[in-house]
């Protein structure tokens, strides 16, 4: 974690998920002392359209990411397994009059 001010507003990054089925979705960050403050904040900046099922908020620098710059291993091409491409896979040969697949 990176050093800061004790007392110092911290940065937090900000979910919200909408409704049920959705994913949390990243909506924003606001900057607060603790994590109370936090989520009082941000559910007066993000949450006040519609009636979210719930809202999180992670310090900042506690977020771990991979960077596209970064090509190996998260966002490495997966040539050695063709199967998961469409060009892989055959293409109908014909249809019969329900769209049923026709040798």
């Amino acid at each position: 974690m990176s050093r800061r001010r004790e007392g110092a507003p911290a940065s937090w990054e900000v979910f919200l998920r909408a409704r049920r089925g959705l994913a949390h979705q990243h909506v924003g960050s606001v900057r607060a002392a603790d994590p109370d403050a936090a989520l009082a904040t941000a559910r007066d900046l993000y949450a006040r359209r519609g009636d979210p099922l719930s809202l999180w908020v992670v310090r900042s620098d506690a977020v771990h990411t991979a960077s596209p710059d970064e090509r190996d291993p998260y966002f490495a091409g997966a040539r050695h397994k063709p199967y998961r491409y469409p060009e892989h896979f055959a293409p109908l040969t014909g249809e019969g009059a329900d769209g049923d697949h026709v040798e």
